[in-house]
């Protein structure tokens, strides 16, 4: 039998990549049922997660870790269950934004505009970007642990999802669902591009409020209007009031002129009109506002735009056309105040539409672009989750998601871009008609012209996203893929794009696939500072992930978002966390070292059958209780409940209680230490398994060493049946209770807070850990037991055996000795000339006084409704817990004399 050795420390930096090339070089991550090869077995069910796909843009922040982690912790969870798990990895060509990086890019480092460079060159250049940045991202997505079928990867803008859009776009185009026409849409002018409301941030912040005079055609008389915009005074169409307010009735009907350009316009009346905001009248702007838009609707008001594409005034504002809006605005103000229009200025506190992107303000605009009739593809949507098809975690955004859908406007769909999928719809110069079909035309389907031109736009990034779960799976080919692993199972993603992404791929998938997409939506929250706050540049708290991961390594991250995280909340982390779960990883080495040098100690086959000590008993039926716990966490979606018990367990019963006691046991030798052993290695290797999801590098490299020593030991026959590697062992099954777990639990703990207490006692007294004291224990019912465990217990509270005596009771109470008590059971510690005797009179009061208020509580408890209608176990377990006090309060009171 040849030793097994284990390195001293763990070494993460050459560990993480080495485990990382094993687990891809040997197909783990490719799912284990593949309907593309012989054998494939299509009873098997999957398991299946589309990845959020991160954009080309190369910014890793602290949200791709999370969602990394958890996504991967659910694979590597249903891997081990036996599913045929497939984790689906790829790349967002995100439109805006990948374009947004090159232009600036290209300003920065050649000072040339795309304009300048034009359509086809841009375009080269930003896949080159793409080519550049995809490797970084996938880079870093592997460096998280993450087991993606890289094999399966797509990218958004590749030629199968190409085409899946085309197909998608077309089948709405002949639906009717789709469609072209102006419309009041938000224009970003310094994106020069449309931008969805779901891409319009709206912020508080301090304006100014501009009241002035609406003068009435032949009259003196004016209505008093106030307005944040005075340069869209250019753009006014009518005046709006309420119809019963009696202080403008009198105006309705009659021309009012519109400030500096004298042109003349409605009085009208309208209940939209709000009488106790500003002055009660409203300048109507429909080209500019989408509530003026509306009202223009109802009382058939011609549009007028004041503004082009590069929110400059247009003809429209006759001698202010050219400027720019806030020139105009500054201008047109300073005329109006000469002219005797203007009544006053205020500050206002309002909320002001700024671009996600850009940052700049958004100007509504009255624009022609292409929609999508959204309402039957919302309803459907709305009755996937009414009927149970698809689940939201937490269940609290169910009514988030139903009340965006039953208000959502038509989806505008075009954007003003070079970058992403371009609309597939021709014009023809000759006959005027659109030309619309799944691969590009050589002339007009209506006149057969040849003289026919692309649409310019490009569609909204998130249009190709809304595709990804089937998209990505080879739709719309009938592939063995989409066959198998569609529809997937669950979508995990951030709760900011619940709307965006989110409900799309629900729409989409029922439209193109008569299928929910997934039946589970999971939503994580955002990860923010130490302090709650949000991680952003000026506030100089952003943490870079790849530096921690540098620093802690890669577990050590992973277990701080997966264990900090609770379903739809926001998460704060610190270094610090980090820090600790560093030292967890260290713990659990150190731990398996110790089991893997009491393995190498196990002398060849024990001379009779199995005894297990009461430590044995009870770290195994915790460990059976840990099993269940974990289950039932994992199937409410409760990692980072999960997590944390695990790591309680690990650290505190396992590593600081069972180990310690098993370094007794092995010095015993013989069939105590092959037992011993056994135990360990056994709740090592579950541990492992349970751990796994949470910290793969760690947990798989020493479960490699622990395979290799048990296989080389007299233990051997324990992993014979072993996987060869970890992220495709069986996960531990869920046993249910053999009836004799409970007492044993109950013995152990009793030991455990005689340990503590005396451990407790210790620190208080700052009596030097080598020394070794004596104790006298009155240990009533639970005698036997103390006496079976004696040596345990003085190993671990430093007693001294020979000055340690248990009896059954005692007649009188020793003199000069600090009491502890501990249940049914009295510690006398004879300290007498390191303690005060006053003190230790005191400290019993106290502790007695402590107890007596837990008693009158529990005592009102039981003699209340509570007895009558709480279940009988809780009542049961209540009254037991009264007499346990009132005992513990009597050996009090009798120490106390």
């Amino acid at each position: 039998m040849t030793e097994y050795q284990l390195p001293k420390a763990y070494d993460f930096k050459s560990t993480e990549p080495r485990i990382y090339e094993m687990w891809e070089k040997g197909g783990y991550f490719q799912p284990s049922n593949d309907p593309n090869k012989p054998d494939f077995d299509p009873t098997k069910k999957p398991f299946v997660i589309s990845i959020p796909p991160p954009n080309v843009t190369g910014e890793l922040h602290l949200g791709h870790p999370l969602f990394v982690s958890m996504e991967d912790l659910m694979i590597r969870y249903q891997r081990m269950k036996s599913y045929s798990a497939l984790w689906v990895p790829g790349t967002d060509h995100a439109g805006i934004a990948t374009q947004l990086q090159v232009e600036k890019d290209l300003l920065r480092t050649e000072e040339v505009t795309r304009e300048e460079l034009g359509r086809e060159k841009f375009v080269e250049r930003v896949w080159s970007w793409k080519v550049k940045y995809h490797h970084l991202i996938t880079t870093q997505i592997r460096r998280m642990g993450a087991s993606c079928d890289w094999g399966r990867e797509r990218f958004t803008l590749d030629d199968g999802l190409s085409r899946a859009v085309r197909e998608a776009f077309v089948r709405l185009y002949e639906k009717g669902l789709i469609y072209r026409g102006p419309r009041l849409i938000n224009w970003s002018p310094g994106l020069k591009t449309a931008v969805s409301d779901l891409e319009v941030e709206y912020n508080e912040e301090e304006a100014r409020l501009y009241y002035f005079k609406y003068m009435l055609k032949d009259s003196d008389e004016y209505i008093p209007v106030a307005t944040i915009r005075p340069e869209t005074i250019l753009g006014d169409m009518a005046v709006a009031v309420h119809p019963e307010d009696a202080r403008y009735q009198k105006f309705i009907g009659r021309t009012a002129l519109v400030p500096m350009l004298g042109r003349e316009i409605p009085v009208i009346a309208d209940d939209y009109v709000s009488r106790e905001f500003g002055t009660g009248a409203l300048k109507i702007t429909p080209g500019h506002d989408p509530n003026d838009y509306e009202i223009a609707q109802r009382h058939n008001l011609p549009i007028l735009s004041m503004l082009d594409a590069a929110a400059k005034v247009t003809k429209v504002g006759g001698p202010y056309a050219g400027l720019d809006r806030y020139a105009c605005r500054e201008k047109l103000w300073a005329d109006m105040k000469s002219a005797g229009l203007v009544i006053k200025e205020e500050p206002y506190l309002t909320t002001l539409p700024r671009s996600q992107r850009g940052g700049e303000i958004v100007e509504p605009m009255v624009s022609t672009q292409w929609f999508v009739k959204i309402q039957p593809l919302a309803q459907a949507a709305l009755e996937a989750v009414q009927d149970g098809r698809i689940k939201i975690v937490p269940e609290r955004f169910e009514k988030v998601y139903f009340n965006w859908l039953e208000n959502i406007k038509d989806w505008c769909i075009s954007r003003q871009l070079w970058w992403g999928h371009r609309i597939p719809v021709w014009y023809c110069d000759d006959c005027g008609k659109q030309t619309c079909t799944r691969t590009d035309p050589t002339q007009c389907a209506h006149c057969a012209s040849k003289n026919i031109r692309q649409d310019p736009d490009v569609l909204d990034t998130w249009f190709s996203s809304g595709l990804w779960p089937f998209s990505t799976l080879g739709w719309p080919e009938e592939t063995p893929d989409l066959k198998y692993f569609y529809p997937t199972s669950v979508m995990e993603t951030g709760y900011d794009i619940l709307f965006f992404w989110v409900a799309r791929m629900i729409m989409m998938g029922l439209e193109f696939t008569g299928q929910a997409p997934f039946h589970t939506v999971y939503l994580h929250g955002l990860v923010r500072d130490e302090h709650g706050r949000k991680m952003s540049k000026s506030y100089g708290n952003v943490i870079d992930p790849l530096t921690v991961m540098d620093e802690y390594g890669t577990d050590a991250l992973r277990f701080t978002l997966l264990v900090g995280s609770t379903p739809g909340q926001d998460m704060n982390i610190s270094l610090k966390k980090v820090e600790g779960n560093r030292n967890f990883a260290n713990k659990i080495w150190n731990a398996g070292r110790f089991v893997v040098s009491a393995i190498n100690s196990v002398q060849p086959g024990p001379s009779a059958g199995h005894e297990w000590t009461l430590a044995d008993s009870w770290i195994w039926a915790r460990l059976q209780q840990l099993v269940r716990d974990v289950e039932r966490l994992f199937q409410a979606y409760q990692y980072g409940e999960a997590g944390r018990q695990i790591y309680e367990f690990f650290w505190s019963d396992f590593a600081d209680w069972y180990v310690e006691v098993a370094k007794l046991q092995m010095t015993a030798g013989g069939d105590r230490a092959f037992y011993t052993a056994q135990t360990l290695a056994r709740v090592l290797d579950m541990s492992l398994r349970l751990l796994h999801p949470f910290i793969p590098f760690v947990t798989e490299e020493l479960w490699g060493h622990l395979h290799k020593a048990l296989l080389g030991s007299p233990l051997a026959d324990l992993a014979k049946d072993w996987t060869e590697a970890l992220i495709v062992a069986p996960w531990p099954a869920v046993r249910d209770p053999e009836g004799w777990e409970e007492s044993k639990l109950a013995d152990f703990f009793l030991l455990q807070e005689i340990v503590r207490s005396i451990r407790n006692l210790r620190a208080e007294k700052k009596v030097s850990p080598a020394k070794r004291i004596p104790a006298l224990v009155a240990g009533g019912a639970k005698t036997e037991l103390l006496k079976e465990q004696a040596g345990v217990i003085a190993a671990l509270a430093g007693i001294d055996p020979p000055q340690f005596a248990i009896q059954p009771s005692l007649a009188t109470k020793p003199e000069d000795a600090i009491a502890l008590v501990v249940g049914p059971v009295e510690v006398h510690i004879p300290l007498s000339g390191m303690v005060d005797m006053d003190e230790e009179r005191v400290r019993l009061e106290k502790e007695r006084a402590s107890i007596q208020v837990q008693i009158d509580r529990l005592e009102k408890l039981l003699g209340s409704d509570f007895a009558n209608k709480a279940p009988v176990a809780v009542v049961q377990k209540e009254r037991e817990r009264l007499a346990a006090l009132k005992e513990t309060s009597g050996k009090l009171k009798a120490q106390l004399g």
